[in-house]
């Protein structure tokens, strides 16, 4: 079952809606502004899963990356620059006067999503990026299409096409605590990596792909707590998108899991240091965010992020309780 209905208007005037999707024992829901998946509920678990608010002015505010879809480039692009095909392209500095984070205000994370297709089984959100916008190259048709499965599990698949060269790799940030708590400390965690991204004091990739040792291992899993676990970091999950498989696992206190499928080659999980909810504080929840890996385009030896004319792209996550 899909229901959608008015959640708020945004400061600029811009109706919001949440479309809520329920199937197999989970019920999800999302807003239209920057398909945020606002709420994940499990039957017969008596609290939300992912961190959310019934506020639109928070997701206008601190919370405007909390479980939103961010495009069309996620995470850092060194020194607000790029090359494409050839040419050297500015982007919006929004980090630190240096950086490019999360493509800055033309991000698809801050903007209201058209509903293209809604279904009984699934609804598709549709946005078009135009031509230059944020510095980025290209008109750009980006959907995102959403529904419940077996398990039960919730999938996302998003496409991009393009009519110039640019840049493409999006995410879903949403913070998850399967406990209810006010941490996530006593979550264990297990990712399927050999290798992760080091970076520099502004949490850009030095370009060394750099072996999972002490701290940064979690091939085995183990139970971590903010005292113990400081994390913004790209796991390398492979060389390159992949089939769709199982990559992360999330498991907490109370026995409630996660288990996260991806088609791309990384995963960035963020301990939530500075990112807090209204009323609530830091580290509440941990960002996992699927996609390729950082400041592509800035090192030879990252697998590209380049989408061309007639290279249509596709990548699929999948979150699956248990």
């Amino acid at each position: 079952m899909i229901t959608q209905t008015p959640f708020g208007t945004t400061a600029a005037g811009v109706a919001v809606d949440k479309i809520t999707l329920q199937a197999h024992g989970l019920t999800a829901a999302f807003l239209t502004k920057g398909v945020t998946l606002q709420s994940v509920r499990l039957e017969g678990v008596g609290h939300d899963l992912t961190l959310g608010s019934e506020s639109l002015t928070d997701y206008e505010g601190k919370m405007r990356h909390h479980g939103s879809l961010v495009v069309p480039v996620v995470n850092r692009l060194s020194g607000a620059r790029a090359r494409i095909a050839g040419v050297e392209h500015a982007f919006e500095p929004n980090q630190a006067g240096k950086h490019t984070l999360h493509g800055g205000a033309a991000g698809g994370q801050h903007k209201v999503w058209t509903v293209e297709q809604l279904t009984e089984t699934h609804v598709t959100l549709g946005l078009r990026l135009p031509d230059g916008e944020g510095g980025f190259p290209g008109n750009r048709h980006i959907r995102a299409r959403l529904s419940i499965g077996p398990g039960p599990a919730l999938r996302m698949e998003v496409t991009a096409s393009t009519d110039k060269a640019t840049l493409f790799n999006a995410a879903n940030h949403s913070y998850w605590n399967l406990d209810g708590s006010e941490t996530w400390a006593g979550h264990s965690l297990r990712i399927a990596a050999n290798h992760y991204l080091p970076t520099t004091e502004d949490f850009t990739p030095t370009g060394e792909i750099a072996p999972v040792a002490g701290a940064m291992d979690f091939r085995r899993g183990r139970v971590v707590t903010p005292a113990d676990t400081v994390l913004d970091t790209n796991f390398c999950l492979s060389g390159g998108r992949q089939p769709l498989r199982d990559v992360l696992w999330l498991r907490g206190a109370s026995g409630l899991t996660l288990t996260v499928a991806t088609t791309e080659s990384g995963i960035q999980v963020y301990d939530a240091r500075n990112a807090a909810r209204p009323g609530r504080g830091f580290h509440e929840g941990l960002a996992i965010e699927a996609q390729a890996w950082p400041d592509a385009p800035n090192h030879a030896g990252f697998p590209s992020i380049d989408l061309g004319p007639g290279e249509d792209v596709t990548q699929v996550t999948e979150w699956r309780f248990g």
